[in-house]
């Protein structure tokens, strides 16, 4: 998710755009298959969430044409899944024995991956109910094949349903594989085939999108510029937005002293690859006091064609890559960079690109700025997920993940709902705050972010509707769906934790940093210009997809202090480190209560120039939706940022 420059209807950042992940359409239906579905009777092992909840009753326009073309993946369980969990957890558990003993990606294959013997046995079912196998990974297998074949394969029947003005194939009931393959077969994906509308393959990407830029006036540091004549506000003037923060404030802000990432690899994966990335980061650091990249810092890992261009909006993802990389290199610009793009911003193409992560352990760190909501996922593809992210926290990998720009996403979707896969219990969600940074780079506070806009009225007296709209928020909240993990216990309120009524539940994020775009950093990209050529030019941007690069990059310097040894994943070592002087424990009134701040923002209204006029709003902070950040955990900040003795907490 590209948050966006403004908040566009394109964002992705966090995660805000449901075309960004088109996850498996649907959410939990974990009902048994059908007897005697296509002809099968029992001896079944269930794949739970291959029905979506779309495919109701009413919905149902009849049996699929046996003729109609599927495309699908069957996840491979691998050998011992809950050793490969329990693995896992005691490796990235600080009071475990195993704390720090990671495996090599051959050790985890030889312990955990795939026999060939349970491949040979997934081939022979699939093969022998007339499904063609196109494809075979340690991970997956690829099979086409008619519905008739698809049907008889996972004894279930296929049907038509209406679903937003369309019609689309799923199963009629939960999908299953044969009872003595239980072990051997994880899930399937694909046999709705909502989110694959129509393939475009191409190997070449659009130009980049239209250039945007900042109106101005700005401030050059929190509070450093104020215009008496415009209205008060809270009992005072409020600043005019900064520029964007560079790398020495954020440097600054959370306490990188000495630290520079080096020897520590970044990953980062989006979908499809900005062509103008090495020289954009390069002229970028140049003009904002970051060291240049040295030869071979920054690579990239591409697929060799691309998918879904005009569905997932391909040139919208270069920006959310320009930021990554520059984020990631302000914050730690000795750390080495490798992005790692996928083919389109579908589930499969993603999990394809964290796979290449995981497989050749490309980094120890990854930061991921994309999503979707809760209600889109399906238990069969946070299998597949959560499968590479245990493989990773096997071999010392950890992730970054957005919470989200739309808050508790009620305004976003009409339910209160956090963002995948920021929810899984094996990711490290990243949540958003207001940064003010002050003169000579001092940290001043942070709020929660999430903003209100109140324009300027007509006879300049007023901010019209004070304080205006909800105009974007991190995200947050309790999830439905993921139980509470180990780590949470003890420091997310029951309030929050049970939030949904029942048990305790996971509840995100766990960690924050800088991500409200009026107070955000500053990129510099190649964008198409107002007379059709491309060209380099620079604006503020914000949202979580600027925390997760952010927080990465600090990774990356608690990395290096721990001379170079891997983190992990970090979720355990986070909470460890809750309620020490290691975070600014953020709240929506820093300064006191009942003291609320804003910041005035000038912008122009074709997002260009001035030919068509500008508007001026304040943009009240630290108002989340109905997210609050508090004192101690909340659900808009987590355990708060990381203050000037987090990266030195990591120190043996």
């Amino acid at each position: 998710m590209r948050s966006s420059r403004t908040r566009s209807p394109r964002a992705r950042a966090g995660l805000a755009w449901a075309a960004t992940l088109p996850l498996v359409a649907g959410a939990l239906a974990l009902g048994a298959p059908a007897a005697g579905a296509a002809g099968h009777d029992g001896g079944r092992h269930a794949l739970p969430g291959t029905k979506p909840l779309w495919a109701t009753r009413q919905a149902d326009q009849g049996a699929t044409s046996a003729s109609a073309a599927v495309t699908a993946r069957v996840y491979l369980a691998g050998r011992d899944a809950k050793g490969l969990a329990d693995r896992a957890r005691a490796v990235s558990d600080p009071h475990s024995a195993a704390y720090g003993k990671y495996l090599s990606p051959a050790q985890v294959r030889a312990r955990f991956g795939a026999t060939h013997d349970q491949i040979a046995k997934v081939t022979g079912w699939l093969k022998k109910s007339g499904l063609t196998v196109t494809g075979t990974t340690n991970r997956y297998l690829t099979v086409t094949g008619d519905a008739a074949a698809a049907e008889r394969a996972f004894a279930v029947d296929l049907h038509n349903y209406r679903k937003s003005g369309h019609t689309y194939h799923a199963p009629s009931a939960t999908a299953s594989a044969p009872a003595d393959l239980a072990d051997a077969v994880l899930t399937v994906t694909g046999l709705d085939n909502a989110p694959r509308l129509a393939q475009h393959h191409s190997s070449e990407l659009p130009p980049p999108e239209g250039v945007f830029r900042n109106s101005g006036p700005f401030s050059s540091y929190y509070g450093s510029r104020t215009d008496k004549k415009l209205p008060s506000a809270y009992g005072g003037k409020a600043p005019y937005a900064i520029k964007g923060y560079t790398g020495k404030q954020l440097r600054a802000a959370y306490g990188a002293k000495k630290w520079t990432g080096k020897h520590v690899t970044v990953a980062i994966t989006d979908a499809y690859a900005s062509p103008t990335i090495a020289k954009d980061a390069d002229t970028y650091a140049a003009r904002n006091g970051d060291p240049r990249y040295r030869r071979g810092q920054l690579s990239q890992v591409i697929p060799e064609d691309y998918t879904h261009i005009e569905e997932c909006g391909a040139a919208g993802w270069y920006g959310e890559e320009t930021l990554d990389v520059e984020a990631v290199h302000a914050v730690a610009p000795d750390s080495d960079i490798v992005y790692v793009g996928g083919a389109s911003c579908m589930d499969d193409d993603l999990l394809d690109s964290l796979g290449k992560i995981v497989d050749g352990h490309l980094a120890d760190i990854v930061s991921n700025s994309w999503g979707d909501i809760e209600a889109n996922e399906t238990p069969d593809v946070a299998a597949a997920y959560d499968q590479l992210f245990q493989q990773g926290a096997v071999q010392g990998i950890g992730f970054y993940f957005s919470s989200g720009d739309n808050g508790d996403e009620v305004d976003n979707t009409g339910t209160k709902q956090v963002d995948t896969p920021a929810n899984s219990a094996w990711v490290t969600a990243v949540g958003g705050t207001s940064l003010a940074v002050g003169k000579h780079d001092a940290y001043q506070w942070e709020t929660g972010w999430g903003t209100r806009k109140a324009v300027l009225s007509k006879d300049g007296n007023d901010w019209t509707g004070f304080p205006g709209t909800f105009n974007g928020g991190a995200g947050g909240g309790t999830s439905k769906t993921v139980a509470q993990p180990f780590y949470q216990r003890g420091v997310v309120p029951d309030g929050l934790a049970k939030a949904n009524g029942g048990g305790a539940m996971r509840t995100v994020p766990d960690i924050a940093a800088v991500a409200d775009p009026n107070t955000g950093f500053l990129v510099g990209q190649t964008q198409t210009l107002p007379d059709g050529k491309p060209g380099y030019d620079e604006y503020r941007i914000g949202g979580t997809s600027l925390a997760a690069p952010v927080i990465a990059g600090v990774q990356a310097l608690a990395q290096q202090a721990r001379h170079g040894v891997a983190i992990g994943f970090a979720n355990p070592g986070i909470y460890q480190r809750y309620g020490t002087a290691a975070y600014h424990d953020v709240t929506d009134h820093p300064l006191g209560a009942g003291r609320d701040l804003a910041v005035v923002r000038v912008d122009y209204v074709n997002g260009t120039d001035a030919s068509k006029g500008t508007t001026t709003s304040l943009r009240s902070l630290g108002k989340d939706s109905s997210l609050r950040a508090v004192v101690g955990y909340d659900d808009v900040t987590g355990v708060g940022t990381p203050g000037a003795g987090y990266v030195s907490s990591y120190r043996p």
